[in-house]
């Protein structure tokens, strides 16, 4: 008979994540994989990895539920389809990691940096992202509805098709960001500075531009959006 207890392969795989963790119980004590590890499928709820270096790991369809991983710093690492639900990630820094496809459903993300990361395809549900760092870092395809993003530095980020509605972006710099088919429906943008961001395909019509500040080409697109006939 097989015994319930015995690691399955991915655990074999990692080396210190042994044992199995429970979706119920007290927090579990897994310790952190090891530099290099693949580890695949893995419930992971719960961990304390306050204060952990990661280096190069992937984490592949793993779920870290409700997990303590303050002040985690992470390099070249990628979480790939993974549920990050209600993690507890303040003051972490992230150094060249991929979060693809990723959930961090009311995740508190306060006080991180992501520097050179990419972000692709992750969602934000109910996620406290502010204040945070970020730099040379893809944002692109990303759900931020209804994020607060007010007075953050955005400047040359990449946010493609990204879904901004109703985020509040007031007083946030846009400057040389990729805005390229992002939606921006409701978006709050007072006091924002989009100068020299690509907009390409932005929907000017779909939000309040009351003291955002443009550069020239951008007031010929809004003013082309409502109408006007612009003559050189």
């Amino acid at each position: 008979m097989e015994d319930p207890l015995a690691p399955r392969h991915s655990q074999a795989r990692t080396g210190p994540l042994r044992g199995g963790v429970s979706r119920t119980g007290p927090r579990p004590q897994v310790r952190p994989p090891e530099a290099g590890a693949v580890v695949e499928g893995e419930d992971l709820a719960r961990v304390d990895w306050w204060g952990t270096e990661l280096d190069g790991v992937t984490f592949t369809r793993c779920r870290f539920d409700d997990a303590g991983l303050e002040e985690l710093v992470t390099r070249r690492c990628v979480f790939d389809s993974c549920v990050l639900t209600g993690v507890r990630m303040g003051g972490a820094r992230h150094l060249g990691t991929a979060f693809l496809s990723c959930r961090f459903d009311r995740a508190r993300l306060f006080d991180v940096t992501w520097d050179g990361c990419k972000l692709t395809g992750s969602q934000f549900p109910g996620a406290q992202l502010r204040p945070m760092t970020t730099t040379d870092t893809d944002w692109s395809w990303t759900s931020l509805r209804g994020a607060d993003l007010s007075g953050l530095v955005l400047a040359g980020q990449r946010f493609r098709e990204a879904d901004l509605t109703g985020a509040d972006l007031r007083e946030s710099d846009l400057t040389g960001a990729d805005l390229d088919r992002a939606r921006l429906q409701g978006a709050h943008l007072r006091g924002a500075d989009l100068r020299g961001a690509s907009t390409d395909a932005v929907d000017w019509r779909a939000f309040e531009l009351t003291g955002v500040r443009l550069d020239l080409v951008q007031s010929v697109q809004v003013a082309r959006a409502h109408g006007a006939l612009v003559v050189d």
